[in-house]
């Protein structure tokens, strides 16, 4: 059974917009060079996720509307490699600017656009506006239809953020990110991965980009199989800390099986018993 393949480009950005996108066109064709299905990049790329000048209005200005040529070009791409990419940036909005992902199919449709609802409003994040709540598509791959559904770093850190998606019915999320992936935050990611029988795909900045350290990540959300004795590793890729396009498959006819006899997910919840998680505070 073939493996639908996620390629998590976890590059160094080169400090200009213009710049990034022509790295970013490259990376993406040695991407589908190396049969991968989806490629997604790390959180912000249009910038490089430079928005440590402590002056706010300075990165800001440097924010693009979604029908922007970085952002097209990309959907073209995507139809010319059949590959859909998913694309990071930092988006122009009326208010405050968004941390957006846009998703392209492999016909370079727009599959997704999903803006970051938990920004970091504790450091310089709190230049930006939350997005509007968590998406979920049906992406045509050469593989059939799959339920894909986004969140975006610090997304990753409120099990709400997944448990969403995973209720829209999302198979595979893909999780832009820009932030040291130690081992408590790669445990956060296995765990949201094995309590919703989803799989996790994060891509990271490497090691060589300030507070990141690579670590990019796929964990399958497949913690044991009925004719195998014991538990297995979720984790079918971790990448180390070096710049480089990172590829591993998920068996999507493994994963829809054990979803559909396993009781994690939405199986055995109690939303009667949940109403202390939306009261007002």
């Amino acid at each position: 059974m073939s493996k639908l393949k996620i390629a998590l480009l976890q590059l160094t950005p080169t400090g200009t917009i213009k710049g990034n996108l022509e790295k970013g066109i490259t990376t993406c064709k040695e991407a589908k060079s190396q049969g991968a299905d989806i490629a997604l990049f790390p959180e912000m790329f249009s910038i490089g996720y430079d928005i440590y000048d402590p002056h706010a209005e300075e990165w800001t200005a440097h924010s693009i509307p979604a029908d922007d040529d970085f952002v097209q070009s990309f959907g073209r791409l995507s139809a010319e490699l059949d590959m859909a990419i998913g694309i990071t940036f930092l988006e122009k909005h009326d208010l405050k600017p968004l941390n957006t992902l846009v998703l392209f199919d492999r016909y370079g449709r727009q599959a997704m656009k999903y803006s970051k609802v938990h920004t970091c409003d504790f450091s310089a994040e709190a230049a930006l506006s939350s997005g509007d709540g968590f998406k979920v598509c049906d992406l045509d791959t050469v593989h059939g239809m799959v339920k894909v559904g986004a969140m975006i770093c610090f997304d990753r850190e409120f099990p709400e953020s997944a448990r969403i998606l995973m209720l829209k019915g999302a198979e595979i999320v893909l999780a832009p990110n820009a932030c040291p992936m130690e081992i408590n935050r790669l445990s956060a990611l296995r765990t949201r991965a094995y309590e919703n029988m989803i799989a996790v795909a994060t891509c990271n900045y490497p090691d060589t980009v300030p507070d990141c350290n690579g670590h990019s990540t796929i964990f399958d959300g497949i913690a044991w199989l009925r004719d195998e004795p014991g538990v297995r590793d979720m984790c079918i890729l971790e990448a180390d800390g070096s710049e480089g396009i990172f590829t591993a498959g998920i068996d999507l006819a493994m994963l829809r099986d054990y979803r559909d006899n396993e009781v994690m997910g939405d199986n055995y919840r109690k939303p009667w018993a949940y109403s202390d998680l939306t009261a007002n505070p």
